[in-house]
């Protein structure tokens, strides 16, 4: 479906959705209720996109619920490149917003998703008269430069399980995400579209993980139990024995 479309579909938030958006409460009274006075919400439904490569940037994005998925156009006819996913609790665009530009990447929705938004004149009143959302954005920023520097050594991996491990870790990411808390919500498809695998592969690597105690699948998703595990997972730090099959 178009932009348009999403746009025609929007509404105001609920008071339970404001809750959930943890920098909101840092704001002065005035602030947030600019702040959620301009906020849109949408339901976004799976392939839907959000923001496209080459559009304006119009809006400051954040996920209330669900999981979408941020990736580049395919280039010399390969394949698109998936750079990270999006979970709940992630805000998302202020980089292109602060430079002015258009959207380098595309945003779609892996699944039924809730999504806010912004207008970037409101990003741009807040950022200039709100020092608690400066922090915010500047703390995003910093975040957000060691998640692609870590995006970037992930990409180099060949070995499977680590950059299944790697990926999780990532989409853990208690400052960039914090809706995630520790229980992901997440299919092996859907790991799979954000990881590059097949489901299978993926299956496989997550039983590894799960017999080395580093995560638990769980139905509906995955828990995490050791983040520094994961997040320095290596084919080396496998058992001598192989992984136990668990359900899935």
């Amino acid at each position: 479906m178009s932009l348009m479309t999403l746009r025609e579909r929007s509404r105001l938030p609920s008071a339970a959705e404001l809750d959930g958006i943890l920098w909101l409460g840092t704001l002065s009274s005035s602030h947030r209720r600019l702040a959620a006075g301009a906020m849109r919400v949408v339901q976004a439904d799976p392939g839907e996109v959000l923001c496209r490569t080459g559009r304006p940037a119009v809006y400051w994005f954040g996920v209330v619920d669900g999981l979408l998925k941020m990736s580049s156009d395919a280039c010399d006819g390969g394949a698109p490149l998936t750079f990270t996913g999006v979970p709940p609790g992630a805000w998302f665009g202020e980089g292109t917003l602060l430079k002015g530009e258009a959207y380098r990447y595309n945003i779609e929705a892996l699944r039924r998703s809730v999504v806010a938004g912004i207008p970037v004149e409101v990003f741009h009143e807040l950022l200039a008269h709100s020092l608690p959302f400066n922090r915010f954005v500047v703390n995003q920023l910093n975040e957000r430069l060691g998640q692609f520097i870590a995006a970037r050594e992930i990409d180099r991996i060949h070995d499977p399980d680590s950059r299944v491990a790697r990926n999780l870790a990532a989409l853990f990411h208690p400052v960039l995400y914090p809706g995630v808390g520790e229980m992901l919500r997440i299919t092996q498809q859907e790991l799979g579209y954000l990881v590059g695998l097949s489901r299978q592969r993926v299956n496989e690597a997550l039983r590894t993980l799960q017999a080395q105690q580093l995560i638990r699948i769980e139905y509906g998703g995955v828990r995490v139990l050791d983040l520094p595990g994961l997040r320095t997972y290596a084919p080396a730090d496998r058992m001598s024995s192989g992984p136990q099959r668990v359900a899935t």
